[in-house]
């Protein structure tokens, strides 16, 4: 189980049980039906809509034949990632002074600065202007050696 725990940390548990119930060619009813939990709450679960209780994750382990707790821990990881994610988002509250259209891909008003930082210098030292790569170097207080 560690093995695979540590494959997957930080992805929501709905997304591997929907996995789960592909490979074993099963339906969100018959999931709710096999451990009681409504099918609603089994479709927001998948969808990332809702997260797992503790009660919940215990009865879809064994319904898809998994160890005890399988779920929970998933499900801890996911929370522990959303957690960094915050925190590393309130570290950079506001965007650098750099052209949007460096980030033509993304939402620029949502690009967490903090958690995405490694790519941003990337793409900036790699396509930005020279006053953009001095933004960069000053916003992230990055060393000039």
């Amino acid at each position: 189980m560690n093995n695979l725990i540590e494959i997957i940390k930080g992805i929501h548990p709905g997304k591997f049980i929907e996995r789960e119930l592909n490979k074993k060619n099963l339906t969100q009813r018959v999931l709710a039906e096999e451990t009681a939990i409504p099918f609603q709450t089994i479709n927001a679960i998948i969808a990332g809509r809702r997260n797992l209780t503790t009660e919940q994750a215990l009865k879809i382990d064994q319904a898809l034949g998994f160890e005890d707790g399988f779920f929970a821990i998933l499900q801890t990881h996911y929370d522990i990632k959303q957690c960094k994610d915050r925190e590393l988002a309130n570290l950079y509250t506001e965007a650098p002074r750099i052209r949007k259209s460096l980030f033509w891909d993304v939402d620029f008003s949502k690009i967490n600065w903090g958690k995405y930082k490694d790519a941003i210098v990337k793409r900036v030292f790699e396509r930005g202007s020279k006053d953009e790569i001095e933004e960069i170097t000053r916003y992230y207080n990055l060393s000039t050696k």
